[in-house]
This record gives structure tokens, sequence and C-alpha cells, in this order.
């Protein structure tokens, strides 16, 4: 006689665990990347502000906690909420944010070069900063091909769905091309520094040219389609993210550039830096108020609290990284100024994504599952928005 089996009780069926995790997206690693930017950009700004730079080292600090707890929080994600994990990876509105997981780790291991050294050490900083920027990479190149490749074979999104979010894996390679430079006095001269000198120099073109390619498009949209939805608004200031930081990255060419690369070509990273940087930064500067004046009309219209606000940050970071690098290289006080302006923006945009992102942390309101973006812009709350990115 075959006895029947019966069935488990539903009180046994497994349960998810690490229930706080699971709507956690890669759109959080922004967050990490607006935080070392405040830290880098005030060490990189002309003038010598007495106390700046220790406030900037405690800020990187700050960073590089957030950093591990996100990794921590993410691994939980992948283990315990794989099906979301997928679900993410298919949504054109939240894939393009794993290029935020290479930045972090980038802004990150910058900042231990450029101010973390002061509390670790310099053999200590160099450590961390070649394994992060390693990883930060090899995360970077990986997501420049798999999300469009995702987008082009999946995802399909329709023309007028596309927004400056899409640039987010295409500016990662570009992030690394302007922090390798700072590792290469620590390889040993010769084949080594000029091979990754060089290697920064093409991930400066492979990120220029992709962006190039897709800009236009983002921009059509915005001309053809109107503005964005409330929540997405912030993200127009991402588009500066690859402007300010090809800007930083040729200034840091023509910083590394003698005695690595042979003449006349080091002198003519030089002159590179002076006749890619200074029409790039005007264009920039004319985004920002285009961006900023976009902003204004998504606030009067009901724009609430996103964790898109986290736009306002890196991206400008990476502005005044270049403006300070124009002001090294043409002794001009006037980007002095500008950089100086920027960073008093950054701070600003800091403190106020930081201040609502711990409400809504405190709250749960960020971590709830999140609602559709509406189609026609309409007053957006913390919870709709949140999620928005994801």
């Amino acid at each position: 006689m075959v006895t029947a089996v019966p069935p488990l009780p539903r009180s046994a069926a497994p349960r998810p665990r690490v229930p706080a995790v699971r709507h956690l997206g890669p759109n959080w690693y922004a967050s990490v990347m607006g935080t070392a930017a405040v830290g880098t950009a005030g060490a990189a700004l002309p003038p010598h502000v007495p106390g700046l730079r220790a406030v900037c080292t405690a800020v990187w600090a700050l960073s590089l906690l957030l950093l591990t707890a996100l990794l921590t929080a993410r691994a939980l994600h992948w283990t315990h909420h794989r099906d979301q994990a997928r679900a993410h990876l298919l949504d054109p509105t939240a894939a393009p944010f794993y290029g935020c997981l290479s930045m972090a780790l980038l802004a990150v291991g910058g900042g231990a070069l450029s101010v973390g050294r002061d509390w670790i050490g310099m053999p200590a900083a160099v450590a961390l900063d070649t394994v992060l920027f390693t990883a930060g990479t090899v995360v970077g190149l990986a997501a420049a091909v798999a999300v469009p490749y995702l987008m082009v074979v999946h995802h399909r999104p329709e023309p007028h769905r596309a927004t400056p979010v899409w640039l987010l894996p295409l500016v990662a390679p570009m992030v690394s091309a302007a922090l390798g430079p700072a590792l290469v006095a620590h390889l040993p001269a010769g084949q080594a520094r000029r091979t990754l000198l060089l290697a920064c120099v093409a991930m400066f073109g492979l990120s220029l040219l992709a962006t190039l390619v897709t800009l236009p498009v983002i921009f059509s949209r915005l001309l053809t389609a109107g503005p964005l939805p409330l929540a997405l608004t912030p993200t127009l200031f991402l588009v500066l993210g690859p402007l300010g930081q090809s800007t930083t990255a040729v200034g840091a060419f023509a910083d590394t550039a003698p005695g690595v690369v042979p003449a006349p070509y080091d002198t003519g990273f030089a002159v590179f830096a002076l006749l890619y940087g200074v029409p790039v930064m005007g264009f920039a500067l004319m985004w920002f108020a285009f961006a900023a004046a976009q902003v204004l009309r998504a606030g009067r219209r009901g724009m609430g609290f996103a964790m898109t606000w986290w736009s306002f940050t890196f991206p400008v970071g990476t502005c005044v990284t270049g403006a300070a690098a124009l002001a090294r290289h043409t002794h001009l006080a006037a980007y002095g100024v500008l950089a100086a302006g920027l960073y008093a923006v950054l701070v600003t945009a800091w403190a106020a994504a930081g201040v609502h992102t711990a409400r809504g942390l405190v709250s749960g309101v960020l971590l709830a599952a999140p609602r559709p973006v509406p189609a026609e812009p309409a007053p957006a709350t913390a919870r709709t928005t949140s999620g928005a990115v994801r």
C-alpha cells in the first residue's frame, strides 16, 4: 500500500528573509557617489581654506562607511530577493543604475588617495584605491556593454521614454579615466605607467563617444515630448557628469603625462586639456542653467523629495573638479571662483538629499514597495518617487 504524503502546511512554506532590503535598488549607490564627491571636490578647490581638508577627509570616511553598508545590504538583496534583483536588470528604468555601483567604488577609491591618506596613511590609501579602482573599472566596463545590450535586446524602450538615466552606465568608464592617473605614479616606471595612462585615455574615448551618441536622443525626447515627470526632473543634472568628469580627466592626463609618455605627446596632453576643457565647461554651464530652470519649474508644480535628488550631487562635483583642473592649467582666477561657487551648490544639495534620505530611512518610506511614476506630471511624494529610479 502506498501512503500519500500530506502536503506541507502553508505556515511551513519558505518566507523571504530580510524584507527591508527587498526594494533596495542599485540607485542607492548614488548616495555614496555624492558623499565621496563632497570630500574629493573640496580637496581639489584652488583656494586652501583652513580646516576644509579635515572636513573633507571626514566626509570621505563617511562615504567609505556608506559603501560598506550598501555592499552588505545589496549582497543580502541578491541572496534573499533574487527575483527582485533580476527584475531590476530587466527594468529599463532600473538597469542603468548598475553603473552607480562602479562609480561608487571608484569615487571612494579615488578619495582614499586624495584625502583619505591623511588618516589611513599612503600605503593603505594606495592599496585601497588599487582594489576599488580595479573592481570599479571592471564593473563599469561590464555595465557599459551589458546595460545597452539589455536595452536593445530585452528592454526596447520607446523614444519618448529616454531619460538622462541612460547615461549612467556610459559615464562609469569616464570616472575610471579621471581617477586612474592618480595611481600612475605608484606603478613601476616605464611600460606599467604608460599602459595605465593610455588605458585611461582609451576609457575616456569609449565613454565620450558613447555619450555623444546617447545625449542627442535624450535632448530630442525633451524637445518633442516635453518635460520629464516631476520625480525624474532632477536627473537632468546627470548630463553634467560626463561633461565635468571628462574635463577633469583631460586635466589629469596633462598632469600625469610628463615623464610617462615621450615628447611631444606629453605637452600635447596639456594643449588638449585646454582645447577640450574650456568649451566643454562652457556647455556644462549652459546645461546647468537649463536643468536648474527645469527643476524650479517642477518645484512650483509640487515636486517632492525623491532619491533622484542625489543627481544634484555627484555630477556637480565633477564640474567642481573640472573647473579646478582648468584653474590649474589656465591660471585664471575665474575658474577658481567657478569651482568654489559650484562647490557651495554641491554641499547644499548633498545636505538636503542626505537629510531627506535619513528621514525616509527612519520612517521606512524609502524602503517601501515603489509605485509607478505617473505618465503626466503630478505632485510627487517620497514614497512614490523613491522607487522611480529602481
